[in-house]
């Protein structure tokens, strides 16, 4: 159990950090991309910080500049991504040979997983914002996209965890979290479906009911993986948490691992098979 005064912590950073989020998210544009920004650019520094503890060293400052002109591209489109990712790998084996570090091989491969997974992931995040910018009089329901995602991620992860606990006699991955089980998963599966379902009912008026069911069985699936994935990081180099940036909650990384693994999945969906 969490305790009181790190529950309470948690609970006034939710207070003000929910309100806020939403704010941007409703604004879009610039104010949002800031935000986009922000998770992407401090997630690679805390993955950056965490491979330090396995003695692998990816570039940060090259990582971080592909980060930001991936986040950055991902808003204007000033190249296309696949030439964009192109001149990235080209400058990250370039730089790596005027680094005085140890395993250059194991930093080529952790500076490229984590731009490529931190760095487009995190960029579809801004895709999906924007998603309707085309369409300006229905502009606002990229930002009700946005929140009803990450109300369904928050959801998803209670009900995993509450129920979880009470019910969960099956472990999933107990080499990566000992205490997360099918029974948790199960029930933040459902419980993320339900969520898209009842935004699609109050204010998600551009897709359809079938389309909300997808957008929370991925987030349901790949939602729940994100976790995993970052968890499988973080216990590999004996790490709790990524950071302590956030009171009571961890890192950036922490906080947005679900919707950074799960944002790419649902741009997918939207591009291909639910556009207006």
């Amino acid at each position: 159990m969490v305790k009181m005064s790190n529950l309470s912590t948690r609970i006034i950073v939710a207070l003000f950090g929910i309100p806020l989020i939403i704010i941007l998210a409703m604004a879009g544009k610039f104010p949002f991309l800031v935000f986009v920004f922000f998770v992407g650019l401090l997630s690679f520094f805390e993955f950056v910080n965490i491979l330090k503890k396995k003695r692998i060293y990816p570039n940060l400052f090259v990582g971080g500049i592909s980060v930001f002109a991936i986040i950055l591209n991902s808003y204007w489109n000033f190249i296309e991504d696949e030439f964009l990712f192109l001149i990235i790998v080209a400058l990250i084996l370039l730089t790596e040979l005027f680094r005085k570090k140890e395993s250059p091989i194991a930093n080529l491969g952790a500076t490229l997983i984590g731009v490529f997974y931190i760095g487009f992931f995190s960029a579809s995040i801004e895709k999906i914002r924007e998603f309707y910018r085309e369409t300006l009089f229905n502009y606002d329901q990229g930002g009700y996209l946005i929140i009803s995602i990450l109300a369904s991620i928050w959801i998803c992860d209670t009900a995993a965890y509450f129920i979880g606990s009470a019910f969960g006699k099956h472990k999933m991955f107990p080499r990566i979290s000992p205490n997360k089980s099918w029974e948790g998963a199960l029930a933040g599966f459902i419980f993320s479906i339900l969520t898209m379902i009842v935004a699609k009912s109050f204010f998600l008026d551009l897709i359809t009911t079938g389309n909300a069911i997808v957008v929370g069985l991925i987030i349901g699936i790949f939602g729940q993986a994100g976790d995993f994935v970052e968890s499988m990081i973080k216990r590999d180099a004996n790490v709790k948490d990524s950071s302590s940036i956030v009171p009571g909650h961890g890192g950036i990384f922490d906080r947005f691992d679900s919707l950074i693994f799960s944002a790419p999945i649902i741009y997918l969906y939207l591009y291909y098979f639910a556009q207006i």
